[in-house]
């Protein structure tokens, strides 16, 4: 429907332009050097150039893209030598403490033993260091630790509270316990 106009100084022409309407497709040169042609018959006519101009200032999809990926390897990769510094920092704190190795599953044993690792010394450092706790105390605590052999059940107890692990400890079941259980 076209809209009515009741204007009495209307002689009642229309306007006419002479081209076929804002231009849509825009050729920007991204920072990165390329060319891309966008359509922009999405945005408002007003906004287009505007656009054209914040795309200007980017990298083209593509090579955003790369960045991106190539920004996501390298994170995997600072995440994998962390792991493995964790990982070295956990076993040698079980074998200076005689802690036994973990049991379950190929792939929960080294985050179980970080897990052990962390949550052991966020205790020693909750109960004995900043806490009440004797060094006899802290060492009935480690060999109620050492009969705690399930990788799975360090795993789920990683974000407990160092000051909640003598508590976890009682109510950690017999499957929990591996073979070399000296309780049972």
């Amino acid at each position: 429907m076209k809209p009515q106009n009741t204007s009495s100084t209307n002689s009642g022409s229309r306007i006419q332009r002479n081209s076929p309407g804002s231009r849509t497709k825009w050729t920007v040169k991204h920072a990165c050097g390329d060319e891309v042609v966008h359509d922009l018959s999405d945005r408002p006519a007003d906004r287009r150039a505007g656009f054209a101009r914040w795309l200007a200032a980017r990298d083209c999809t593509d090579c955003w893209k790369a960045a991106r990926d190539a920004d996501t390897q390298s994170k995997e990769e600072w995440l994998a030598a962390k792991r493995a510094e964790e990982q070295q920092a956990a076993a040698e704190w079980a074998e200076k403490f005689d802690m036994p190795p973990l049991e379950g599953p190929e792939r929960a044993l080294d985050w179980g033993t970080r897990s052990r690792h962390q949550l052991m010394t966020t205790a020693h450092t909750a109960l004995v260091v900043e806490g009440t706790w004797d060094q006899a105390d802290w060492a009935e605590l480690e060999e109620q630790a050492r009969t705690v052999t399930r990788a799975g059940w360090w795993i789920d107890q990683r974000d407990a509270e160092g000051s909640d692990l003598l508590e976890l400890l009682d109510a950690a079941s017999e499957a929990d316990r591996g073979t070399e259980n000296p309780f049972r």
